[in-house]
């Protein structure tokens, strides 16, 4: 490829593809802890539910919520990384993200950890995935 052809191209992160057990329970979780909200929410003529969920209604990318269907699947929920952190979350106020998981007893992995220019704590979804949320320093 040319390099002017790879200058013009632009690409965007859409939807980042996270197993669950249950459609309402995943939404309910990331509605109530981290105030997420439904980009998309659809079942198609053969019974599949797409659920897309966001944090910025300025901001498109987000979550694909998919249902586990067969045994495979289902030991995947909270394993899709084996072990390693699932995604990334940045917040404006990492003290008022770590107030909320603490309100709803989620089960934090590590502390809040403060750095030069920015902050971060880790912590498990109801499944076991591990999300990391950072604060960057202003």
């Amino acid at each position: 490829m040319e390099t002017t052809t790879l200058q013009a191209m632009k690409i965007s992160l859409g939807r980042m593809v996270i197993l669950v057990e249950d459609y309402d329970e995943a939404l309910l979780f990331y509605k109530n802890v981290l105030n997420a909200r439904v980009l998309h929410d659809d079942i198609t003529p053969h019974g599949q539910r797409y659920l897309h969920i966001g944090f910025d209604e300025a901001d498109t990318s987000g979550i694909w919520f998919l249902k586990a269907e067969n045994p495979r699947e289902q030991s995947r929920v909270g394993k899709q990384t084996d072990g390693q952190p699932a995604f990334v979350l940045y917040t404006e106020s990492l003290d008022v993200v770590y107030k909320r998981l603490l309100e709803h007893a989620v089960q934090i992995v590590k502390e809040p950890v403060v750095m030069a220019d920015y902050q971060f704590l880790h912590f498990r979804d109801l499944y076991g995935n591990e999300i990391i949320v950072v604060q960057m320093k202003s």
